[in-house]
């Protein structure tokens, strides 16, 4: 079914037209609007179908019918976390053996084919909207969209948080801010440099609790580069715990211990502030308990 959505018309939107009303009030993209004018229930106001160039009076309720979307990925039945859900949102703690997205290396076994088959038994066929992207290995907390709407008033929207258990003691706080590239066009892999680096990138840290020779660090970036949190990590002597492409530091643990903690955003529909917290993994925990 396609979500209805409500709005009640405020006294300075009388007399205009409702384009202004859903770009300016609602903060509905162009593009969204364009694909709702066409569709067969689209818009409606006061119950009546209406064209974007009609006028409104305040008090007056405009109706908007999303769509759902005929592109999601293949339904592969899997266990997630759901610690948030509703008609505009779902909210994941995201597992670190999980990828996100179906690639050459991951068919059917990934967040996205998960989350498909998780709305398909509720009768939603939704594309997988991911409000940024969590690495294969890094767990916590993934938003996704459920709708255009709120796909575009999220972007770049989500504040994060995140913790890592890294090589080393660590007091205080501190910021690494150096830029990030690709050594190779062909590999993943990332590296810092004042000279090379197109990408800026910028990361703070907080010491939480040191373990011997480790530290649980608190992370926020103010950027959002490929790998960014392990590059500047290894790069400033303190590579995470288990991530044998950055460092050396209990590679055993067969991934790096990254861990999406929290993240706070403002709801695309209600407005409402939110803020959303995700326990770590076992593993993540396991690898606490060998450090103390």
């Amino acid at each position: 079914m396609p979500r209805e959505i409500n709005y009640t018309v405020p006294a300075e939107y009388e007399g205009e037209k409702v384009v202004r009303f859903l770009r300016e009030h609602c903060g509905f993209s162009a593009r969204i609007v364009r694909s709702i004018k066409f569709t067969a229930d689209g818009m409606k106001l006061n119950g009546v179908k209406t064209r974007t160039t009609d006028k409104l009076k305040c008090g007056d309720v405009i109706t908007v019918f999303m769509p759902d979307s005929g592109n999601a990925p293949e339904a592969m039945k899997a266990d997630i976390s759901v610690l948030y859900e509703d008609d505009d949102i779902l909210v994941i703690n995201k597992s670190p053996f999980m990828a996100m997205h179906p690639t050459h290396n991951h068919q059917g076994d990934t967040l996205a084919n998960a989350v498909a088959a998780y709305l398909a038994e509720k009768g939603i066929n939704s594309s997988f909207r991911s409000v940024g992207r969590l690495d294969k290995g890094t767990s916590g907390v993934v938003v996704c969209a459920l709708n255009p709407l709120a796909a575009c008033k999220l972007s770049g929207k989500v504040k994060k948080e995140y913790c890592a258990l890294v090589k080393g003691r660590l007091e205080g706080e501190g910021s690494i801010d150096v830029p990030i590239y690709r050594p190779d066009p062909m590999k993943t892999l990332r590296a810092c440099s004042y000279e090379l680096g197109v990408e800026t990138a910028l990361t703070h840290w907080f010491a939480e609790k040191t373990f011997g020779d480790a530290t649980l660090v608190r992370l926020r970036l103010e950027t959002g580069r490929t790998h960014q949190i392990r590059v500047h990590m290894a790069f400033s002597g303190h590579p995470l715990a288990g991530d044998d492409m950055y460092g050396d530091f209990m590679t055993e643990i067969g991934h790096h211990l990254l861990h999406c903690r929290k993240c706070a955003l403002t709801h695309p529909v209600t407005d409402e502030e939110m803020v959303f917290e995700a326990p770590m993994w076992q593993d993540f925990e396991d690898a606490l308990k060998l450090c103390t």
